[in-house]
Formats: structure tokens, C-alpha cells, sequence
């Protein structure tokens, strides 16, 4: 598997399950969450002057059905 450490390899990484064609609109939505979240971590470990790496190369794949769970945007 290759290493993961930049937010676009993570996000697609993480979004290729999905099958979503990258020009929906729920692709550029999840990417842009995705990539908040990441950008938000890495400026906070920064921060701390606590680099941490994660390994998502290991992690179970699930899908969130937002809907599902009352998500009304």
C-alpha cells in the first residue's frame, strides 16, 4: 500500500468505496468536509508540536448514510 500523507491522496483514499463519479455533488461535498477536517488536524498538531501519523491503509471501509441519521441540509 502506498503512504498516505497529503490530504487530496487521504481524501480520495478514503472516497474511492464510494464509487461516486468525482464530478457529483456529493463527491465535491464530502471532499470538502473530508478535506476541513485533515487541514484542521494538521494545523492542530502543528500547533501542539504533536505530529501524528495515521495509518488509513489498515482501516475497515464503511458508508455513512447521512440521511439516515436525520442530516437535513
Amino acid at each position: 500500500m502506498t503512504k498516505l500523507d497529503r490530504p487530496r491522496e487521504i481524501i480520495e483514499f478514503c472516497l474511492q468505496p464510494l464509487g461516486l463519479a468525482t464530478t457529483t455533488e456529493e463527491y465535491k461535498e464530502a471532499y470538502r468536509r473530508l478535506e476541513h477536517v485533515i487541514k484542521t488536524f494538521q494545523v492542530m498538531a502543528l500547533r501542539e508540536k504533536m505530529p501524528t501519523a495515521v495509518d488509513f491503509s489498515n482501516m475497515r471501509t464503511i458508508t455513512i448514510n447521512e440521511a439516515a441519521h436525520g442530516d437535513e441540509t
